[in-house]
């Protein structure tokens, strides 16, 4: 017998002491929707500096809290819930909002810290974070009396 026939039949062989088994997978599931959110049942939540002198835009002086409240349906997974502000920011700040006055801004924070724009947080919806928001000026600039507003998204939704 030659070197090749000894191997063919080994192989042949060998097939026969391992016995075949096969098993038939199936996958199935179910996809949900997380819960639809809502922030102060959809109105606007508007915050009013009133008056403020130019000269005093410190990033310190009128500092304001914003009242919200997150109202989301059942849920019945553990989704996570994240909380953005939406907007554009200003050049020299990553957490302000840019006003209609070129150098000013309105800082956000979240639990006494800055809140950068357009980046979610993970928060609780039985403990979501405190929002204040506060004036603050481009470094070195200087103010001219001027009306000023800006506009942002505050976005809860679960991921």
């Amino acid at each position: 017998m030659t070197c090749w026939q000894q191997r063919a039949l080994l192989a042949l062989w060998s097939l026969g002491l391992c016995s075949g088994a096969s098993a038939n997978l199936t996958f199935s599931g179910t996809l949900n929707e997380p819960p639809p959110c809502t922030i102060d049942a959809g109105n606007t939540i508007e915050v009013d500096f009133g008056d403020v002198g130019i000269k005093r835009v410190d990033g310190v002086k009128y500092r304001r809290g914003v009242g919200y409240t997150i109202s989301c349906g059942a849920d019945t997974l553990p989704w996570q819930l994240k909380l953005s502000v939406n907007g554009t920011a200003t050049a020299y700040d990553r957490s302000a909002v840019q006003t209609s006055v070129p150098a000013l801004g309105i800082r956000i924070y979240q639990n006494n810290l800055p809140f950068q724009l357009n980046t979610p947080l993970d928060i609780s919806l039985s403990s979501p974070p405190v929002l204040e928001v506060v004036p603050v000026k481009q470094p070195g600039a200087t103010l001219l009396p001027a009306r000023f507003a800006a506009v942002a998204t505050l976005l809860a939704e679960y991921e």
